[in-house]
């Protein structure tokens, strides 16, 4: 007797990665779904963030895989000599030097991706001079630089995404853990640290980035680094609030009674109920993540020289008003991968939202996991049927009631 297939968590069922989801988890993923903007665009954006994560698969200027006498070679993988395919240099093979190119494909082949460059690669046989409008071997030309402007835009789109994802997952932790203390313990440790955020979020932080710019070359891990000083403030004040609120609960108390420790209280107990807010925030905090990042980017203080980056598309946009390309571009690109972010981010909200039931969802039943006063919103043919039985113990001989 075989067992019955497990099914699928969005689609309605009961388990997701062997575990069982409650009614309320299942509740919240019908109200994404129901959502058609915000999940279309979480699939786009993952769909396009997959993409941007194997750059080097997509955007290269060296091929896959290289068939040699009879050998396969790998040099997106490992560096080969350019003597290994029959050159007279000991260096590194140039793949799209025409003379390397000739002396592979006389005894063998080799399998490119789909846009010959990254996002250093200098093109130089551009039939003008650079920037060079988009064409059959540049789609959307070159920057001032002659380098090709889809490869620097797919580079550029992952380590944006990468730097506000990080930034945001551990400004959330830093975050969450300071409001939870302060809400939970409350008295002078909440008073002193709310004075502390105070003054530390009153620090310049744009003047402080300038100031450390001019000392030190800034990187991905220094900008981190440093915004992570300032960006997890935004975290505390809706944590703190959840837990002001849920610190004198019964459910609280009891574990107290119990014996049971605060840690376990606030982070077992406590914590669940104010993640829905966190979790609400996220999104808005990745798209300001990228955004504070392509900023500073575009004002020069951002990532060094060369790092592929969309705020320096968008400066060479500026400072090449005759290469229209180059603005537009990068504009479309950040507009278009912040209003995924904004929409997946309000679908999230509505999904989490307890007071809101979307149109055609079932309603909970009385009683289930996660129901709520605020959920019971009565059905039409709730109210139909409570009209007629009220019509009915009004009306003449139906249990002594009269007419009024």
């Amino acid at each position: 007797m075989s067992a019955a297939p497990t099914p699928s968590a969005p689609g309605g069922g009961t388990r997701f990665l062997g575990r069982e989801l409650s009614p309320l988890t299942q509740r919240r993923l019908r109200n994404f779904r129901a959502n058609k903007r915000g999940y279309w665009s979480l699939w786009i954006f993952l769909t396009l963030f997959i993409v941007a994560l194997f750059a080097e698969f997509v955007a290269n200027d060296k091929p896959f895989i290289v068939s040699y006498q009879g050998e396969i070679y790998f040099p997106a993988f490992a560096a080969y000599p350019e003597t290994t395919f029959g050159g007279d240099f000991e260096t590194e093979a140039d793949f799209r030097d025409p003379h390397v190119k000739q002396l592979i494909e006389r005894d063998g082949w080799m399998i490119w991706p789909i846009v010959r460059y990254n996002h250093r690669t200098v093109a130089w046989d551009l039939p003008e001079p650079a920037p060079a409008p988009p064409g059959g071997e540049h789609w959307l030309g070159t920057d001032d630089q002659a380098r090709d402007v889809v490869a620097r835009l797919i580079y550029g789109f992952r380590i944006s995404v990468l730097f506000g994802f990080v930034l945001t997952v551990i400004s959330a932790a830093i975050g969450v853990s300071a409001g939870a203390m302060q809400g939970f313990f409350g008295g002078w440790l909440d008073l002193l640290f709310q004075r502390f955020i105070e003054i530390w979020g009153g620090m310049p932080i744009l003047y402080l980035l300038i100031i450390m710019a001019s000392i030190v070359e800034p990187n991905f891990w220094w900008l981190l680094g440093l915004l992570l000083l300032f960006s997890w403030m935004g975290f505390v004040g809706v944590v703190r609030a959840e837990f002001l609120r849920a610190r004198n609960f019964d459910y609280v108390r009891a574990a107290r009674a119990l014996g049971v420790s605060n840690l376990v209280i606030m982070f077992r107990h406590v914590l669940p109920n104010a993640l829905v807010a966190t979790i609400t925030f996220m999104p808005f905090t990745l798209a300001g993540s990228v955004t504070l990042l392509t900023s500073l980017d575009f004002l020069g203080i951002g990532l060094p020289p060369g790092s592929a980056s969309l705020g320096e598309v968008l400066a060479q946009g500026k400072a090449n008003l005759q290469a229209p390309w180059l603005g537009l571009t990068a504009f479309f690109t950040i507009a278009v991968m912040l209003s995924l972010l904004i929409f997946i981010g309000e679908a999230v909200r509505d999904a989490l939202d307890p007071r809101k039931l979307i149109a055609g969802a079932p309603p909970p039943e009385p009683g289930a996991a996660g129901d709520r006063e605020g959920d019971r919103t009565p059905t039409p043919a709730q109210t139909s049927g409570a009209a007629q039985t009220s019509g009915a113990a009004g009306a003449p001989g139906a249990g002594g009631g009269g007419r009024s």
